[in-house]
């Protein structure tokens, strides 16, 4: 096996030392083009990467990063190329920049240095010109003026002489020799450059290369298009190509015997890979290993207050959510514990952690990918939630977001709350099932512990419980998801379906208040739904979020039995206390807003 290696790798190396060699025999001078298109190059130009005998002095061009053609006349000044016409030998030209009387081009002069003269027709000729700067309210009455050089408080003009017009004006730089068509029209047209040495017009007539000739009186000389010898290391090639490719023929077939066992021994490394991965423990990542994994931040998902997330892979059939954080996000312990103990966490609707990145002041979670993005994108988006097809969906997903709630509170050695709860924050996996994510506000607490003290308010705004932002209204506590959640099921209902509620002033009205209202006074609530089966998991839906999101938490249900309502049928729910005290039957957004700045707000210390 490695005598075979061994004689395929030479006879590769023979073929490759050979082709190089042909290469450099016939193709060095070989006509070519910046990427294969653009004007074609060969004798008297030559490429920059070519040797010298290539071309001619004075005629070196280059390919930039966009592959464009590039001449660079004496002084350092470079134009781009258009076209080269070398039975005429006429080289056509333009300015990167189109403006072709730019400061850069005052250095250019054709006289001596260059073996370039511009090329002018009966109604141009070659001028020396001054260019001035001019206040634009002074009357300026030459009929030039230069807009690319110009701008809005200074115009420029050119002039050939010094007149009233330009008296009062500043003198910029001298132009020597320049076609008067490039001064009195647009800019971005081309200019033309004619050439006499060396001459190659009777090779271009009759087809032939043209190149040096010491011997010759022009200096060049003709000769035909294909060289001799040529053929005859061409059809060697093959010969070697033809022996190289049944030498590889006979390897690959004997590689495709080998390949079954090779194959099964990877598939059984993979199969072990997937069936640890059932029982995977989080993993601690290297700054490196996150940039392999997201292809180096390739695709980004989305991004947040607190980072940015990106899609990844771990191998060709497990992808994974990686969410870097920002910098000045808490201190690596607070960090490395939290990740520990989400580590705990093992429920259908909460989403998996798989992995953390604690490389120095970079920090990154890794958690499942969930293919059917945020439950915000199907309840705002008009053409996302046509995916979700029925309220039974909308009703799964409501009590698999209240499941995992009840898991965070009751479920784990410590209770955790999550103080983020909202329909950004649920994701949906192939199926819609939801998941809870992002867990980077959840605090923890023993479960007989009945309150947590805080000292900034955490969440979201819309969001937030009341008594997070103030002790008026009771102490923080589990209670505080609870409401969180009756927001997200009010979003629900109210985000299912677009409707033109006939309401004056419908933009301003608080929602969840208006639903209440809707309920309170017997209304038909088919305004979000179609049929009489969807109107009753509607009407469901809301009361159940009207129940949570009572001011005080001793108001609200635990999310214990927010689950059993939610199980339970619609028609046995009773309506709750009205949350919203006004005089009149509805409030605006701003009044609600007043409400809760006119109260006296204490901040909750907080201790961990």
């Amino acid at each position: 096996m490695d005598t075979f290696k061994e004689m395929v790798i030479s006879y590769l190396f023979l073929f490759v030392a050979f082709i190089i060699d042909l290469g450099d025999a016939q193709n060095i001078c070989a006509e070519t083009r910046c990427g294969g298109h653009g004007p074609s190059i060969r004798f008297p130009f030559r490429l920059n990467t070519q040797a010298d005998h290539c071309g001619y002095s004075g005629f070196n061009l280059s390919c930039t990063d966009k592959n464009d053609t590039v001449l660079e006349l004496p002084v350092s000044v470079k134009l781009f190329v258009k076209e080269i016409n070398y039975k005429s030998q006429v080289i056509q030209l333009y300015d990167p920049q189109h403006c072709f009387p730019r400061p850069q081009l005052q250095r250019l002069n054709l006289s001596n240095s260059s073996p370039f003269r511009f090329k002018v027709n009966s109604s141009d000729y070659l001028s020396d010109y001054a260019l001035f700067n001019c206040s634009p309210r002074s009357e300026n009455k030459h009929q030039y003026l230069i807009y690319c050089l110009s701008g809005s408080t200074y115009r420029v003009y050119p002039a050939t002489e010094i007149n009233a017009s330009i008296i009062s004006c500043t003198k910029m730089y001298n132009l020597y020799q320049i076609p008067v068509a490039l001064i009195a029209v647009d800019y971005d047209k081309f200019v033309q450059l004619s050439w006499s040495t060396p001459d190659c017009k009777r090779c271009e007539v009759k087809g032939k290369k043209c190149e040096k000739s010491n011997s010759s009186p022009s200096g060049t000389q003709c000769i035909p298009t294909h060289t001799k010898g040529a053929l005859p290391k061409l059809a060697i090639a093959g010969v070697i190509l033809g022996s190289f490719l049944i030498l590889l023929s006979i390897f690959t077939l004997y590689r495709f015997y080998t390949y079954d066992k090779v194959e099964k021994e990877h598939q059984a490394k993979i199969e072990k890979f997937l069936e640890d991965y059932r029982n995977f423990r989080p993993t601690r990542y290297s700054y490196a290993d996150v940039k392999r994994i997201t292809n180096q931040f390739t695709e980004k998902l989305g991004e947040g207050a607190y980072g940015t997330v990106f899609k990844g892979k771990l191998s060709n059939e497990i992808y994974v959510a990686v969410k870097i954080l920002k910098t000045s996000m808490g201190n690596g312990e607070e960090f490395i514990n939290e990740v520990r103990t989400m580590a705990k966490i093992h429920h259908v609707n909460v989403v998996r952690l798989v992995g953390f990145c604690a490389d120095g002041f970079r920090r990154a979670v890794v958690c499942e990918f969930l293919p059917n993005d945020s439950l915000d994108k199907f309840i705002s988006s008009t053409t996302a939630k046509n995916l979700i097809h029925n309220w039974d969906k909308l009703q799964d997903i409501a009590f698999g977001v209240a499941k995992g709630i009840e898991y965070l509170h009751q479920g784990c050695d410590q209770r955790i709350l999550h103080f983020d709860i909202k329909p950004h924050n649920v994701l949906l996996d192939q199926n819609f099932n939801p998941k809870i994510s992002d867990f980077g506000l959840a605090k923890l607490c023993s479960k007989d512990q009945s309150a947590v003290s805080m000292t900034t308010a955490r969440g979201t705004m819309g969001y937030i419980a009341p008594e997070v932002f103030s002790r008026n209204f009771g102490n923080v506590s589990a209670k505080a998801d609870v409401y969180s959640f009756g927001i997200l099921l009010l979003e629900i209902v109210g985000g299912k379906k677009n409707v033109d509620i006939a309401i004056e002033n419908t933009n301003q009205v608080y929602f969840p208040e208006w639903i209440y209202n809707l309920l309170e006074q017997k209304e038909d609530i088919r305004i979000f739904v179609e049929d009489d089966g969807d109107a009753k998991i509607a009407k469901k839906l809301a009361i159940v979020g009207l129940w949570c999101i009572q001011w005080h938490p001793m108001d609200r249900p635990s999310i214990k039995n927010v689950v059993q309502m939610l199980e339970g049928e619609g028609d046995k729910l009773t309506m709750p206390p009205n949350p919203f005290a006004s005089t009149g039957p509805i409030k605006t957004r701003e009044n609600m807003a007043t409400k809760r700045l006119n109260n006296e707000l204490e901040v909750i210390p907080e201790s961990e």
